[in-house]
């Protein structure tokens, strides 16, 4: 499927997810930030699509992005970060929200399962009560870390790197 068919609206993405699920289908829903992807997103996203049948990754707004991250975050924009996730074979769907939080998105798309990283636990997971109390799971992935630092991969660790290396040349 090509990445751009991946990337639905809320709305379109909701009948697709009740269209599936009425086959039987598992919803994974994640979601987060997915600034610069690194290994961590990858390896995690890769956990997550094994947990149910369809992979569903809601991305943070430019917006909301800032708004967690700060004003000088996201390095890249929302269209080419939904792409990028998109492009990738374990995402099935990819959607965009506002919000500082996925909550009303996971209450309207109703996901069986709710995957959230190791940096989270059970009891900080938005969203985690109400997909419980419809019958459904969350699950914490634990961290990889990075092969050269064994610190956990992150896009600030990334961020981080990339300055030190165009400091020293400067």
């Amino acid at each position: 499927m090509l990445a751009k068919r991946k990337i639905l609206l809320k709305g379109a993405l909701r009948k697709e997810v009740s269209l599936l699920k009425r086959k039987g289908k598992q919803i994974v829903f994640t979601n987060g930030c997915f600034d610069i992807l690194h290994i961590g997103h990858v390896q995690y996203l890769e956990k997550a699509k094994v947990l149910g049948d369809v992979l569903v990754l809601a991305l943070n707004s430019d917006a909301s992005v800032r708004s967690i991250k700060g004003p000088l975050r996201p390095v890249v924009p929302q269209e080419e970060r939904a792409y990028v996730m998109a492009s990738l074979e374990v995402v099935d769907y990819v959607t965009i929200f506002d919000e500082d939080t996925p909550l009303a998105l996971i209450e309207y798309i109703e996901p069986d399962i709710l995957v959230k990283g190791g940096d989270w636990s059970r009891d900080t997971v938005v969203g985690a009560e109400s997909v419980e109390q419809r019958g459904g799971r969350v699950v914490i992935i634990p961290q990889v870390s990075e092969t050269a630092t064994d610190n956990p991969a992150s896009t600030t660790s990334v961020i981080e790197r990339i300055i030190t290396a165009y400091h020293r040349e400067s």
